[in-house]
């Protein structure tokens, strides 16, 4: 008897054994393969077609899409919002939003598309490189900066193994610097080493005739934290457009920003406490001389708890902030009903105004 509970145990600690070391053995190679960026580096640039230079007092058309890497369709969920998927069960849904992602980017022709979550080659969209396969369906050049990138993200089952994402600027107006600019990270090790690190993708355009540039931000800000996160990537964003604004350029952020305000709150209420919610936008942070744009006519994203269903979550947390001297033309929320992605496409067309 008590040989056969030597063997059982001598038999549970070889196990554990194992287990720790497998443990040990994945914290380090996540360690030694963490992405450690700077706080400003050069974004990814591909440049195939001719740039043509914005102009004063001409319009010019934005549009601010989180596309959610192709992944996230009406048919849908995702574990982190309540679901159980991690992605679709065929690479084909994955093809299928994208392509779809494609006709509504070109139903709706911009001088400058903001895109956030694009995969460049991830387990989860089956390791396709949808950067390439919009600039190459648009015909623009593209500006590419990482928000995440992790060579094995170890969860949930199965997991979710490599992520390489990010944001993406699509234009065929002249850019002369595209850099990614880094955001505080609100999480600690270990679970920093396979989580997103967050940035602005900041493109600088000049002006046709001026001395002055278009500073544009592409943003997508901290969704799964406790709100510190939120708070302290925000503070950087606004201190950035101060900054421009100080130097006479006009300046333009869009994107996901994760956060709504009172107002869409109130006109799309919280359904259920214990999901996921949006942060609440401080609108006090916002520096003078500019404004924050969201529209709140239609939703600009949902809750992936389940697939989309009359009842499903929605709020307003994509929009634009622009400068004083952006005269706002017409600034509308997309509606296709979340067919291809979690988050609806948001247009704006403005005018830069001459001094």
């Amino acid at each position: 008897m008590k040989k056969n509970i030597k063997k059982i145990a001598k038999g549970i600690g070889i196990v554990v054994g194992v287990l720790l070391l497998a443990v040990i053995g994945l914290l380090g190679y996540l360690s030694v393969k963490e992405y450690r960026p700077e706080a400003r580096e050069a974004a990814l640039v591909s440049e195939e077609v001719s740039p043509t230079a914005v102009e004063l007092e001409s319009s010019l058309t934005l549009l601010s899409y989180n596309i959610g890497y192709g992944c996230l369709s009406a048919e849908e969920d995702f574990f982190m919002d309540g679901g159980s998927k991690v992605r679709p069960d065929e690479e084909g849904v994955v093809q299928k939003n994208i392509e779809g992602i494609m006709s509504e980017l070109k139903e709706n022709p911009a001088d400058i598309y903001l895109l956030q979550e694009v995969d460049l080659d991830s387990k989860r969209s089956y390791h396709h490189d949808q950067r390439l396969e919009l600039q190459e369906a648009l015909a623009y050049n593209s500006y590419f900066a990482y928000n995440f990138n992790c060579e094995y993200v170890p969860f949930p089952l199965p997991t979710i193994g490599k992520v390489k994402s990010g944001l993406v600027t699509l234009t065929d107006k002249k850019v002369t610097e595209a850099t990614r600019i880094a955001l505080p990270v609100p999480f600690k090790w270990p679970v920093r080493m396979a989580n997103l690190k967050r940035c602005l993708l900041e493109t600088r355009l000049p002006i046709a005739g001026s001395d002055k540039e278009l500073v544009v931000l592409n943003l997508h800000l901290e969704a799964y934290d406790s709100g510190e996160g939120k708070a302290a990537q925000t503070e950087i964003l606004m201190k950035r457009l101060e900054e421009e604004r100080g130097l006479g350029n006009y300046v333009i952020a869009g994107g996901d920003f994760n956060q709504t305000t009172p107002a869409w709150l109130e006109k799309y209420p919280t359904i259920d406490e214990d999901k996921w919610t949006p942060g609440m936008f401080d609108e006090a942070s916002i520096p003078e001389g500019f404004r924050l744009l969201m529209d709140g006519d239609k939703p600009t994203s949902r809750l992936n708890d389940t697939p989309l269903t009359k009842m499903t979550q929605k709020a307003v947390i994509d929009g634009f902030i622009v400068s004083d001297e952006v005269e706002v033309l017409e600034l509308a929320t997309l509606d296709y009903g979340f067919m291809h992605a979690d988050h609806s496409p948001v247009r704006l067309t403005v005018k830069l105004i001459e001094d």
